[in-house]
């Protein structure tokens, strides 16, 4: 895939991997990566018919605390990780950046029914999903989804809207995706990086925008509009939103939520937080008093949305 200004794209996700595997991957020459990689990709799109649509997705929010969701429920017995197992796939990113590449495809990161069928007898379920924080974000993605995985059963994860987007500038920078010194630029830059983008023309999956991927600060944080998307196309109870405020003040309730919306056994997993990033230089007291007022409308959109006002 290349983005508008031809550059070449090849988005990843990543879950926490073993020892064993980063030893070996660090190892080893790229090529034969690459080489290992594609014939997996080929495996997997080969026997695609052995195989099942995800039964669930969480879809964001950006460092939104998904990172540590994936790892918690992929160490669930009842819950199977993708394909290949060795490489701890978080997402193929397919609902948002590989649409266009089609659905054999995407179910070749997915174990087959016999695996699950196997994993169901000594476990009493098999489940399997998949994690992309910009699926929340992608206006196109809500009804990908309906019309690829209809029953997937679905998880969104909000962050205070304010701590979200500063979060995300400093995870931009440190990705090496964004240029601009200071927050305050970037935020007052992302109109303008952003303009004359339409949902129709991100619905395109032959189009892309780097901007609205890796600039959109503040739009991120206006989850009301997000979220409409995806009860236009399906039921409410097939979503679960929880605040991330949720996860850091009990964990463990949490995910007993997340078990029962997905219809798993209660069980004992390690629920540290992951992909959390720290040492950031505090924020300007005077751009957070700026932004709880930009945001404060959105928020009060989003607690009559969803009838309960998460206090930001």
């Amino acid at each position: 895939m290349r983005d508008g200004k031809g550059s070449l794209v090849e988005p990843i996700g990543g879950m926490r991997k073993s020892a064993l595997f980063n030893k070996v991957r660090k190892g080893m020459p790229s090529q034969v990566a690459d080489t290992l990689r594609s014939g997996a990709r080929g495996y997997g799109s080969a026997t695609s018919r052995f195989r099942e649509m995800p039964d669930f997705l969480v879809i964001g929010a950006k460092k939104g605390g998904t990172t540590s969701v994936a790892n918690w429920l992929v160490q669930h017995p009842q819950v199977m990780p993708m394909f290949p197992r060795a490489q701890r796939h978080k997402s193929p990113h397919f609902f948002d950046l590989n649409y266009a590449r089609g659905p054999e495809w995407y179910l070749s990161h997915f174990p087959t029914r016999a695996s699950r069928a196997a994993r169901a007898r000594t476990a009493g379920r098999a489940l399997v999903g998949e994690t992309s924080p910009y699926y929340l974000f992608h206006p196109a993605a809500a009804a990908r989804i309906r019309d690829t995985a209809p029953d997937a059963r679905l998880i969104a994860i909000l962050r205070e809207p304010v701590s979200r987007a500063y979060s995300n500038y400093w995870d931009r920078v440190v990705a090496g995706t964004e240029d601009l010194p200071t927050f305050e630029e970037a935020i007052d830059a992302e109109e303008s990086r952003t303009s004359g983008l339409t949902e129709e023309w991100l619905a395109d999956p032959a189009h892309y925008s780097f901007d609205h991927d890796h600039h959109t600060y503040l739009a991120r944080g206006r989850y009301a509009e997000q979220l409409r998307h995806y009860f236009a196309v399906f039921p409410r109870e097939q979503l679960l939103v929880l605040p991330l405020d949720a996860l850091k003040a009990d964990p463990a309730e949490a995910f007993r939520r997340i078990e029962d919306h997905l219809g798993l056994e209660h069980r004992i997993v390690d629920l540290e937080a992951r992909n959390a990033r720290e040492g950031n230089p505090p924020i300007d007291p005077a751009t957070r008093e700026r932004l709880v007022a930009y945001y404060a409308p959105h928020n009060r959109e989003l607690a009559d949305l969803l009838g309960e006002d998460y206090g930001w």
